[in-house]
């Protein structure tokens, strides 16, 4: 059981456990319509980027929170504003171990995921333990 374990964490890619698509927000964004997507999809965060794919932020429900007990007003601001400038994003072909101990380490939930530098998908805590679990519980 701890070898397959092992093989599963060492062996597999991040692409085949991200989720696609994976929504963004632009710089511009207003915090408000961001917080409305969050809450509407059941998110936490999402990656920011430009136009073309490369990720320059993400914006979590902290921040959101932080920029409430600040009393910023969200519909003037900016995901510019409050988003983390320096995101921790994997490549595709990185090792489901490696994105396990990357989210553990940057006390993280989620990482975007890139292939030659631009977003292609997500993957988060959850994503990597169903990738681990051997189902034992089956709805019929």
């Amino acid at each position: 059981m701890k070898a397959q374990l092992e093989k599963e964490v060492t062996q597999r890619k991040v692409r085949e456990i991200m989720q696609r698509p994976v929504l963004a927000t632009t710089t511009r964004a207003s915090v408000r319509d961001i917080a409305a997507q969050l809450v509407g999809n059941g998110f936490s965060g999402m990656p920011v980027t430009e136009r073309d794919g490369t990720v320059v932020g993400v914006i979590t429900e902290a921040d959101i929170i932080k920029a409430l007990v600040d009393a910023k007003p969200l519909a003037t601001l900016t995901a510019w504003e409050i988003m983390t400038t320096t995101p921790t994003t994997v490549d595709v072909e990185t090792p489901l171990g490696e994105v396990t101990k990357i989210l553990q380490e940057h006390h993280i939930v989620r990482v975007p995921v890139t292939d030659r530098g631009k977003l292609v998908g997500i993957v988060s805590r959850s994503d990597v333990i169903k990738a681990v679990l051997e189902p034992e519980f089956m709805a019929f």
